[in-house]
């Protein structure tokens, strides 16, 4: 073992001794492995420019990002022959499904149309005498107070149901891109069909002039196979029709019908196809694109 020693020191030394001619101080200190150059060392040439990170920018074109155009077809109602094709941005017709706007969406919707009027009265609003009843002590019976107890009939309610407000928040943007998504779910599935602007019931000559509107819509509704046979259809303009709703009114759970302003998620999705005006349908997106609009703010 001590030769083994002795023969590492005197190596070591070695190495001192052929170092200790150097007049550079750090070459003296740097070990012989650490004081040899980089062997992949390069010289960059004298004309190399610096990379610009910002020239993949400039290649992009802002006509890249244009949300492509879907085509919809437009028909003549009631025959509902093919007139033409309109074209419609695909931020409006082709979104993806989303299940979990969808369903907020409509938990919104639903937790606004509750009441919230049912109240119970407590004992402080019963009407009557505060007056206890009977003697504390003596009768051998319970101790009663008042008449309005919660323990006797006709008493108020201890934890009855009060007048409160159900509706929950839901932000804009994201219930217009619900509304959006439903509307392209029908879209997808070709149960959106958009007629001409003014929806008009011309029943023939032969009908009686004061129910043939209604008698007629049946045999619409049957060629058609918009009834409950094939799922109930919802038809929906831009304005009140009085002619069409009244002929709509007949047909039960066959159809039912609506102004842009009344129909909301639940409506687009509950029915199996929608039949609607183009002023309609366009008015509706108008309504439910608030986060397709950038927000300008003001300066200050």
């Amino acid at each position: 073992m001590a030769a083994k020693g002795l023969q590492g020191f005197s190596r070591g030394l070695g190495s001192i001794r052929a170092y200790a001619g150097s007049r550079d101080p750090l070459t003296q200190c740097l070990a012989p492995v650490l004081s040899r150059s980089m062997a992949t060392e390069v010289q960059m040439p004298s004309n190399a420019s610096p990379y610009n990170f910002h020239a993949l920018t400039s290649v992009v074109t802002e006509n890249e990002f244009t949300p492509p155009k879907v085509l919809t077809t437009i028909h003549n109602f009631p025959t509902m022959e093919p007139v033409r094709l309109h074209e419609y941005s695909s931020k409006y017709l082709y979104l993806p499904i989303r299940k979990d706007l969808l369903h907020r969406a409509v938990i919104f919707e639903g937790d606004a149309a509750r009441q919230g009027t049912a109240h119970a009265k407590t004992r402080f609003e019963v009407r009557g005498s505060h007056r206890k009843i009977r003697p504390q002590k003596g009768t051998g019976k319970a101790r009663l107070g008042t008449a309005q107890s919660p323990m006797l009939r006709g008493g108020g309610k201890s934890f009855g149901p009060r007048h409160r407000d159900f509706a929950t928040d839901l932000p804009r943007k994201m219930y217009d891109l619900a509304w959006r998504t439903a509307l392209s779910y029908r879209y997808k599935k070709g149960e959106l069909l958009i007629c001409e602007d003014g929806m008009k019931v011309d029943y023939p000559e032969r009908l009686n002039p004061d129910h043939g509107h209604m008698l007629y819509m049946k045999d619409i509704f049957k060629a058609n196979k918009w009834g409950s046979k094939h799922g109930r259809s919802m038809v929906i303009t831009n304005e009140y029709i009085e002619e069409l709703f009244k002929a709509m009114e007949t047909l039960g759970s066959e159809g039912i019908m609506k102004i842009g302003a009344e129909v909301d998620v639940k409506d687009l999705l509950s029915t199996k196809r929608l039949i609607i005006e183009q002023s309609a349908l366009e008015q509706l997106l108008r309504e439910h694109q608030s986060d397709l609009i950038p927000k300008v703010r003001a300066m200050v």
